[in-house]
């Protein structure tokens, strides 16, 4: 959520960072100001209002210790009007508080100078490519397939048990699975994020607070008797460790991760580029999360990055970074990197990772803030990324290690799969 002091002292800085979205915000920053300006000024009277009402009891309290209890009596209906008066105020400043907060709360984050403009994924930036992408044999396969005939997932089992979008691991290929989340986790720790095991169900003000609500409520799966959401990713719980928090300077940077299942309403579409594992309503993940100081905050995002890069260089799967577009970003992140795994079964790029920065976004909204060296207190930074979400790494190792022998396991994961090839 954007400060209202940031956007009245740099309205036309905003107008033009977020038409880089493909949004007109004149109008509506504008509007913020105004029913701020309403706020601020209703606020002044209600001080005012109170201060009097303060000094008049005071003095009726003295009046009646000298026995001028007519006086007294005099001043105290002066005190009943000015608590009407207060509480007309009042209620108008909550009417306007609250208007204010929904005004702020459709505003996205305001793009970094990094974020080229455009509408959509077609105008993203390639900014790195590595690794090289196998050939394959004629009759090379794609995951869905592959993992048919190795009977690995089941995905007919998890529409009879749940629905489309459920698909149940068995065998080597739940195992495969295990062992892609253990590396992760063992891989991250080892780069020094503290390992967490969180809830999947979180209450209304944690989805607030990272700013999937309102934005995205459609998206997410809502417990209406217990009025509680499923996760759309560990992001959400691990982040909101720290809201209402006034953290030490000297207590970061904070480093998490943590596996969680994810789950995600997306919109039904068809045809090969969402079958099998391209698009999940329940999937793995797991996640970093980071709570920086303002001024080290690209310095992380840029080691986020290359943390994501070693993990894939491990697994030696092709893959290719992307810098998103205004159109393609998401609403919360200030600057967004995209990691795709080339799919060679199904020859095309498939997106594994997000690594983000929402600068002071969503620690506005989360009330998580530090104590700087100069004892003013200020909005940290906060930071996530995949690393990795596994259905796409999973289909990624399927389709690119396949031989016609069987698939082989990439060598990093063989000591957590306790086997080399499924056949």
């Amino acid at each position: 959520m954007l400060q209202v002091n940031n956007i009245r002292e740099n309205k036309d800085a905003y107008v033009k960072a977020l038409s880089k979205r493909g949004v007109d915000a004149n109008t509506i920053l504008e509007e913020v100001l105004q029913v701020d300006e309403t706020r601020r000024n209703t606020q002044a009277q209600l001080d005012e209002v109170l201060s009097q009402s303060n000094t008049l009891s005071k003095e009726i309290g003295m009046l009646f210790q000298k026995g001028e209890a007519q006086k007294a009596n005099e001043l105290k209906e002066q005190t009943t009007q000015l608590k009407e008066q207060s509480k007309t105020l009042q209620d108008q400043l909550n009417e306007a508080s609250e208007k204010l907060q929904q005004l702020l709360f459709t505003i996205p984050n305001i793009p970094n100078e990094l974020v080229p403009a455009g509408q959509d994924e077609n105008y993203n930036e390639e900014v790195f490519k590595e690794g090289d992408i196998p050939t394959l044999d004629s009759e090379a396969l794609p995951h869905w397939e592959l993992a048919k005939k190795y009977d690995l997932i089941d995905f007919e089992l998890g529409v009879k048990i749940t629905g489309a979008g459920f698909p149940v691991y068995k065998g080597k290929g739940a195992r495969l699975q295990r062992a892609l989340i253990t590396y992760f986790l063992d891989k991250n720790t080892a780069a020094g994020y503290t390992e967490y095991q969180v809830p999947h169900l979180v209450n209304e003000a944690s989805g607030f607070g990272t700013g999937q609500l309102p934005d995205k409520e459609g998206q997410m799966y809502h417990v209406g008797i217990d009025d509680l959401y499923l996760i759309p990713t560990a992001e959400v719980p691990v982040t909101n460790l720290f809201r209402d928090e006034l953290l030490a300077h000297n207590q970061l940077p904070i480093t998490c991760t943590g596996y969680t299942p994810c789950f995600r309403r997306e919109a039904g579409s068809y045809g090969a580029h969402v079958r099998g594992l391209n698009r999940l309503h329940q999937f793995d993940k797991v996640e970093i999360v980071r709570i920086e100081h303002p001024d080290n905050s690209y310095a992380a995002l840029d080691g986020m990055v290359e943390h994501v890069k070693d993990i894939l260089r491990d697994l030696k799967l092709p893959y290719r970074i992307l810098r998103l577009c205004g159109g393609d970003l998401g609403f919360t992140s200030a600057l967004t990197y995209d990691f795709e795994v080339f799919s060679t079964a199904q020859d095309r790029w498939l997106e594994i990772s997000s690594v983000s920065n929402f600068e002071t976004f969503q620690a506005n909204r989360l009330k998580l803030r530090f104590k700087d060296v100069d004892g003013k207190n200020k909005l940290a930074h906060t930071l996530n990324g995949s690393a990795l979400a596994l259905p796409r790494v999973l289909a990624g190792i399927l389709e690119n290690y396949q031989t016609p022998n069987g698939i082989k396991i990439p060598e990093v994961l063989i000591p957590y799969c306790g086997f080399d090839i499924i056949d």
